[in-house]
């Protein structure tokens, strides 16, 4: 059923509009608004159209600053992705097929480990962290840290007696990534 607005003239509808955005914090200012209404009704666009165009780069923005939040989040050392890992180095190795798959997410949801094993040099790192970004895309909350690190920061937590809250820190993460098991100095 369709909502009858009261008999006012467009500039006060487009003034609540205006209101409507500020109210939900929607980032938009009137010149990009009033654009936005001079393009719909240029071109025609039905609606769901302008709705769409309204919100849908608001959204994107939203999405990425979200994003760039929990990669900030995770301490990544370097920005690695699995669009610049080097296939053909490690193809023996490294089954690309199985790594696509793990970067759809789909064993955190499940809430499965993965544990990285290979030979120094084989590109662990690279894709424990290129991982972790994609995982970060895809709205998870990482955290990236040695093993060194981590044993470290268990260590002063045993000795200060807040282990408790510390472990309640790492199992609040939904991927923990350990990197450089053995190799880091303790």
């Amino acid at each position: 059923m369709a909502r009858k607005t009261p008999d006012q003239g467009p500039a006060a509808l487009r003034e609540r509009c205006l209101q409507h955005l500020q109210a939900l914090r929607i980032p938009i200012t009137a010149a990009e608004f009033d654009t936005l209404l001079d393009e719909a009704e240029r071109e025609g666009w039905p609606p769901l159209v302008f709705v769409d165009r309204l919100l849908g780069e608001q959204a994107a923005r939203r999405r990425e600053r979200a994003t760039e939040r929990r990669i900030n989040a995770a301490r990544f050392p370097e920005r690695r992705s699995l669009e610049t890992f080097d296939w053909n180095f490690n193809a023996r190795f490294i089954d690309r097929v199985q790594i696509e798959q793990l970067a759809t997410g789909d064993f955190v949801r499940r809430r499965r480990n993965l544990i990285l094993i290979g030979q120094s040099g084989v590109g662990k790192s690279h894709l424990g962290q290129a991982l972790g970004l994609r995982l970060c895309a895809l709205g998870y909350r990482v955290l990236y840290t040695t093993s060194a690190e981590m044993i470290r920061n268990l260590g002063a937590a045993m000795a200060d007696r807040s282990l408790p809250e510390r472990l309640r820190y790492y199992a609040n993460w939904d991927a923990v990534l350990i990197d450089e098991f053995g190799f880091d100095r303790i």
